[in-house]
């Protein structure tokens, strides 16, 4: 099993965001390498070589975006393509807006190890009820994607992958970064709480929440 990331800057401002002192792009990178995915795949405009530079030192490969006019869907696909061409064996792709920051790598983790029980479903880390980022996308899914509306931001085509029968899977992993994007610091989060169980047991129905969990007997 090989679960590659994927790290999409829409602008290379994006990609250089200050992230506690660095580049955002750079800070998703390491995190993404040490929580076990591999290759990890940027795709990112740039002009001047600043992103390229950001990335000096990691394991990153850094691709030219695809045209504009495929949009998200398209620089998705674009970044899965270029995944499963550095690593044969890549089974799931992690989707990471260069925004979201913030991700524990042991959120990563996680969804890797959930990814080795449940190899169909796409998987999203939860934190208080609401769906974050990265969302693991099983790479059998990549031809149903690339029919998806080039128009479509990634939350509306993960939604649309379900609505065309594709289950997806909330894990609720109580990390507050992979709800909040950088634009709120780091300090400011709220506080890590971690998996509220393990990643490779029961996940929850999309929409469907921990409270909804039946209470064992004491």
């Amino acid at each position: 099993m090989t679960v590659a990331a994927v790290i999409l800057a829409a602008r290379p401002e994006t990609a250089l965001a200050d992230a506690d002192g660095l580049p955002a792009v750079r800070r998703i990178a390491e995190v993404a390498w040490s929580g076990g995915a591999i290759p990890v795949v940027v795709v990112s405009a740039d002009p001047n070589g600043s992103v390229a530079a950001a990335l000096v030192g990691t394991e990153a490969h850094l691709i030219p975006p695809a045209p504009v006019a495929a949009g998200p869907v398209g620089q998705i696909c674009h970044g899965i393509d270029a995944a499963v061409g550095l690593v044969g064996e890549t089974d799931g792709v992690l989707i990471w807006p260069a925004a979201m920051a913030w991700p524990d790598p042991e959120t990563i983790t996680s969804l890797i190890e959930g990814h080795g029980t449940d190899p169909g479903s796409i998987l999203r880390p939860q934190f208080d009820a609401e769906p974050g980022w990265p969302a693991l996308l099983p790479v059998l899914l990549l031809e149903q994607l690339r029919r998806l509306p080039a128009g479509r931001m990634p939350d509306e085509l993960i939604q649309d992958l379900a609505s065309g029968g594709c289950a997806v899977r909330i894990l609720d992993l109580g990390d507050p970064g992979a709800v909040t994007d950088a634009s709120v610091a780091r300090t400011d989060l709220p506080p890590y709480r971690g998996p509220s169980e393990p990643a490779s047991g029961h996940v929850h129905e999309w929409g469907e929440t921990a409270a909804d969990d039946p209470v064992p007997p004491g």
